[in-house]
Parts: C-alpha cells; sequence; structure tokens
C-alpha cells in the first residue's frame, strides 16, 4: 500500500506525543507497532519519565512489548523523550495532544505548539469532549486543528472520531484519514462538532437509562450488565443499531420495523429516565456496584482486553472471507 502523504520527511513520520497518561502512551504503542516507518517523541512533565514509560508502555501496547524492545526503541531513536515543549514539536509531522480536560490549558498550549511546529504538521486532540473551535481560538491557522477522538483503549479499540472545527481545512481531515486507516484505524468524520461527539452520546444515553431502571428498582446493576452482554452487546459487535433493526423489519427494512412496533418504541422513549447527575441515586449506586464488583482487578482488565482483542480479530476475520 502507498504510504499517504502526512508530511513525512526521508519515508519517515515523526509523531510527537503531548501527554504519556494511558491514552497518550496507548497512542505511542499504536504508532510505533503500527507503522514500522514512525518516530516518536514523548513530551510530559512528570517526574522519572523514561522509568515510568518502561513500565506502562507495555501495557497499552496492541502486542507487549518487552523491556529489551523498549530498550532498542529508545536505542534506535524510533522513541525519544523530549525535555521541552518546543524540541518535542520542532521536527514533528504530527502533534497529538492529551492533556487535561481543561479548556484554558487547550488554548495555551496549541497556541505554543503552532509557533514551533512546521507549517505542514498536522495538529490532533485526543479531547473527549472540548471541540477543535474552542481549542484554536488562540492560534493564527485554525485550519490545522481537529479531534481525534478515540474509544479507550485506542490500542485495541479501532474507532477514531475525527471531528474537524468549522474553520478545519478539508486537506488535513483528508490527511488524517488516510494516515488512520493506512494504520489498520476506523477512522469516522463527524459532520459537526456536537457536545461528547457520537460515541459517547451513545453510551451515555445507555447509561443514563441503566441508571434509571436500577433507580426505578426494574434491575439490579449486574442485572443490566448481563442483559447487555447477553444481548445487544454481541449483535452490536456484527451490525450498529440501524443496520441491526432494518434487518429486524424483514423485507420491508427498517420502515417495516417502525410500522410494526413503532409504538412500542415510542411508548418506551416517552417512560425514558430523566435521572442527573449529582442527585439522590448516585451514592447507593456507585457502592452497590462497589460491592457487586470490589476494586479494579488488574488481572481482570487485562482478560477484558484479550477477549476484546480476540472477538475483534474474529469480526474481521470473518470480513475479510
Amino acid at each position: 500500500m502507498e504510504e499517504p502523504h502526512t508530511g513525512e520527511r526521508g519515508g519517515r513520520v515523526c509523531i510527537t506525543i503531548i501527554g504519556a497518561g494511558t491514552i497518550g502512551l496507548s497512542f505511542a504503542a499504536l504508532h510505533l507497532s503500527q507503522r514500522p516507518n514512525a518516530e516518536v517523541t514523548i513530551y510530559d512533565t512528570r517526574p522519572e519519565l523514561e522509568a515510568y514509560v518502561y513500565d506502562n508502555l507495555s501495557a497499552s501496547s496492541p502486542r507487549a512489548f518487552t523491556e529489551e524492545q523498549i530498550r532498542d526503541l529508545f536505542t534506535s531513536k524510533r522513541l525519544r523523550l523530549a525535555s521541552s515543549l518546543s524540541e518535542a514539536v520542532r521536527s514533528a509531522d504530527i502533534v497529538q495532544e492529551q492533556g487535561p480536560e481543561n479548556e484554558s490549558f487547550k488554548t495555551h498550549i496549541w497556541e505554543k505548539i503552532e509557533q514551533d511546529a512546521s507549517p505542514t504538521c498536522l495538529f490532533w486532540s485526543s479531547t473527549s469532549g472540548i471541540p477543535a473551535s474552542k481549542q484554536a481560538v488562540n492560534m493564527k491557522s485554525k485550519s490545522r486543528l481537529l479531534v481525534v477522538h478515540p474509544y479507550n483503549p485506542p490500542h485495541i479499540m479501532p474507532l477514531l472520531e475525527i471531528v474537524p472545527s468549522p474553520e478545519t481545512d478539508p486537506v488535513i481531515v483528508q490527511r488524517t484519514l488516510d494516515y488512520w486507516k493506512h494504520s489498520g484505524r476506523v477512522p469516522v468524520v463527524l459532520g459537526k462538532e456536537t457536545v461528547g461527539f457520537v460515541a459517547n452520546r451513545l453510551a451515555f444515553a445507555l447509561l443514563r437509562e441503566a441508571i434509571s431502571l436500577v433507580n426505578e428498582g426494574v434491575a439490579s446493576p449486574q442485572d443490566i450488565d448481563q442483559i447487555v452482554e447477553n444481548s445487544m452487546g454481541p449483535r452490536w459487535m456484527v451490525a450498529g443499531p440501524f443496520k441491526s433493526y432494518h434487518a429486524g423489519g424483514g423485507a420491508g427494512g427498517l420502515q417495516s420495523f417502525f410500522d410494526n412496533i413503532g409504538g412500542t418504541v415510542q411508548d418506551c422513549w416517552d417512560d425514558s429516565g430523566k435521572v442527573n447527575m449529582g442527585e439522590a441515586w448516585e451514592g447507593p449506586l456507585c457502592e452497590e456496584v462497589q460491592r457487586t464488583y470490589g476494586k479494579r482487578d488488574p488481572v481482570e482488565l487485562q482478560e477484558r482486553s484479550e477477549l476484546t482483542k480476540l472477538l475483534l480479530s474474529t469480526r474481521e476475520s470473518h470480513n475479510a472471507e
């Protein structure tokens, strides 16, 4: 496959990761694993950054890096640590920011990045909810910035929501799409900025109704988890809501589905819960979930990740046939 144009020089693509938290390291590992020509620079103000990367990069990788492999990445200079923001971005083809979810921080850091980065450098923010139009207010060239929102963890989950601002250059959007498609991800461009983007809005709508059902005594948190895991969860792995209900309508498709049970659908919408954060349900629900599932078990989380990768791999193999 021909390498997409991302501004890289000499067959290399130089990527700077701003912020080495869980998402930042996951993206760093993804670039290094999926792109043999990638050189990754990490900038983070935490102390003992090198030791931190050695301890945590492997867990964030599509394939587990050994300590020796991480050492080889440093020795070959495919992986570098920068001591200043200016040094980090000066030679970058792509700058990917995973800083705090704070609008003031983001507007300030992009203004500084723009001063030292190449004019052709791509600017990506992994924000969960701050649109590019707000982050770019202090930039001279607002057309350079867009959101690349992952579904956590990005080294496992294929989806990336590409969210341009009204001022983002369409060429920047296309270069971003080319890069991620070539890296084996599933980038989806949203038609406009919206609060929370799409994946979170869909997930939070389900969460709100789940909370309401628990609050009304209809089902326990564990009951609802079992219902989702054994019904819509596996189905949505194969087909999303529109494709699923279109198939559910038989020969008449989605319109037939609405004709047949649209009344029930409307009744459910009318009866949907109206819970809000900070209300009386929050404390008792969190306590019940804590009693049911206990503390986060690293082994259990790793098993969940491995099962998710297996399911995704099985789907990809089936789609390729």
